[in-house]
């Protein structure tokens, strides 16, 4: 697909990461750029659990932050388990680092001012969601399983419960996985087809005579938020492949599962 607005790259004391036009919330799609961890993990790694020191973990989180000009403080995470599950989520909700996970939920959304949330990827889909008339933001994670299981549908609902119109939510579809390099097995087209009832042209093609195919989890992802309600023009989509990219991004796959972890966060100002 054609993209029409192009992410920027903010650089700050060194820390490099990704804006969308399309949202005017405070808000970050991290790279691996910019912070202390060392070896394989090197060097802006955000997972708690990918055998990182606390300490530098604790630093690339300051950094993140500081550069945003968000006050270093406990934030919204979640347990991610690839499933459908949004949650509503309040000050109550706030989670020091290196503490349990007290849910799980792929999605998160809130109406609290100055509250982080944050999703984590490594080639999944990150999608970053606002209404800046009803005060509302959300991050969801989009592997193809919660993708499949509608969580933007879900999510989409929780930012109406708070108020938020589909007409007025801005989304910011960032950097991930893409076509050229998503290979799977016939259940991820399957379920893509599925979920976009007949609106799956060119999201997917036969990878030759594998029996595997190439998958746009990104432009799925897009469709769905249309078909919610959202407006073309309130959709920003990254042209970047974490894949292809894997040196300025965290990729599972290139990587064979050694990497660390970026994320995705945003706050209603």
């Amino acid at each position: 697909m054609e993209y029409s607005k192009p992410f920027a790259e903010i650089s700050y004391k060194g820390l490099a990461y990704m804006t969308a036009p399309a949202i005017p919330f405070p808000h970050a799609f991290t790279t691996r750029w910019g912070g202390v961890s060392t070896g394989a993990l090197d060097s802006l790694n955000l997972g708690e659990n990918r055998g990182d020191s606390e300490e530098n973990v604790r630093e690339n989180y300051r950094r993140v932050f500081g550069a945003l000009g968000l006050p270093e403080q406990e934030a919204c995470f979640t347990k991610q388990v690839h499933g459908s599950v949004v949650r509503l989520v309040t000050d109550a909700d706030r989670r020091a680092l290196f503490t349990p996970f007290p849910y799980e939920a792929d999605g998160i959304v809130t109406n609290v001012r100055g509250l982080p949330l944050f999703c984590f990827t490594a080639d999944c889909v990150p999608v970053l969601l606002c209404d800046p008339s009803a005060g509302a933001a959300g991050a969801i994670h989009c592997g193809w399983r919660s993708t499949a299981a509608d969580i933007l549908g879900e999510a989409v609902s929780k930012m109406q419960a708070l108020g938020a119109r589909p007409e007025n939510i801005r989304a910011a579809v960032g950097p991930a996985i893409e076509l050229c390099c998503f290979e799977t097995g016939p259940e991820v087209p399957e379920a893509v087809e599925r979920l976009l009832g007949g609106d799956s042209g060119g999201v997917f093609f036969a990878a030759g005579d594998t029996g595997k195919f190439m998958v746009d989890l990104k432009e799925t992802n897009r469709r769905r938020l249309i078909r919610l309600g959202l407006r073309t023009e309130n959709i920003s989509v990254s042209d970047e492949c974490t894949a292809c990219n894997c040196g300025k991004y965290w990729s599972h796959r290139k990587t064979g599962g050694i990497r660390g972890s970026q994320a995705a966060l945003i706050a209603v100002p």
